[in-house]
């Protein structure tokens, strides 16, 4: 990502298909983090690169209050529409801003959260920013789906067929050229890794590693599989400008090929989680 700049068109769009589409986190996730963390309905939350709340929601119950952050509007939108609808608005709050502005006056937080959202920030800065955000005894929780599984996309055996990623990707390729897109950029080598050396060269120790196990199998719909395409950051919908019909059209046509009903089935991914500790103050 040397050459890559963030810009606000990088999820542009993508809110409204994004909780359909993703894949849920392992359904233990939340009983996990209470007892591995020992949360008990009070302290704060911080959910950097929130989204539409997909993980903050569901961790609502364990905390006084959530503050969820996120750069895209219509991320911030659909979090406060759900929150509502849980229940929950009163004890959640959403802002839009950029990881790179923390701490913006957001005070201090006994955890804070990265959700397959780190990669697309300055890390380096940013994890030495919600470093110094948390309180004693506070944490920073890396999570992620466990890339050591099988690509949790269907098997043979299951009751549908699986989605066809391979194709779907080669079809996006059509449209969009074979670089992966990335807001108005492009990023030819992916996003980066090496989140451990990030944490630890901001002072972090750690991580204690913990898998939330899933393996259930999903049933999915076409529909489904379109939101899936559209919430993601290379093939967000404004990415397609004027063709965007005909690509839905050629998606479509797609799924119908490989299942005329229009249902899938995938095997969930299990879900990865790194506990971060910061340095202890010196006496």
């Amino acid at each position: 990502m040397t050459d890559w700049e963030w810009d606000e068109t990088l999820f542009a769009g993508a809110a409204a298909y994004y909780r359909r589409g993703r894949l849920p986190y392992a359904p233990g996730l939340v009983a996990a983090l209470a007892g591995t963390l020992r949360l008990d309905g009070r302290g704060r939350l911080l959910d950097v690169g929130c989204g539409p709340g997909t993980l903050a929601l569901p961790l609502a119950p364990l905390f006084g209050e959530v503050v969820g952050v996120d750069p895209d509007p219509g991320m911030i939108e659909e979090a406060g529409r759900a929150a509502a609808g849980l229940g929950v608005g009163g004890k959640t709050r959403w802002v839009r801003a950029r990881a790179e502005e923390l701490p913006a006056g957001l005070g201090t937080f006994t955890v804070a959260v990265f959700a397959q959202s780190f990669h697309w920030m300055d890390r380096d800065r940013v994890a030495a920013t919600v470093r110094d955000m948390l309180r004693p005894g506070g944490v920073l929780l890396h999570v992620s789906d466990l890339k050591t599984e099988p690509e949790p996309f269907g098997e043979e055996g299951l009751a549908h067929p699986a989605v066809p990623h391979t194709e779907i990707r080669d079809l996006v390729a059509r449209y969009l050229g074979p670089v992966r897109r990335a807001g108005r950029g492009t990023l030819p080598r992916g996003t980066p890794g090496g989140e451990a050396e990030v944490f630890a060269r901001a002072g972090f120790t750690g991580p204690d590693r913990h898998v939330v196990p899933a393996g259930n199998v999903l049933e999915r719909t076409s529909d489904d599989a379109v939101a899936e395409v559209f919430s993601m950051s290379f093939s967000t919908p404004h990415l397609f400008g004027p063709r965007r019909a005909d690509f839905e059209a050629d998606l479509r046509r797609l799924l119908a090929e490989h299942s005329a009903p229009g249902l899938f089935a995938v095997r969930a991914p299990s879900t990865e989680i790194f506990v971060w500790h910061p340095p202890v103050p010196a006496r």
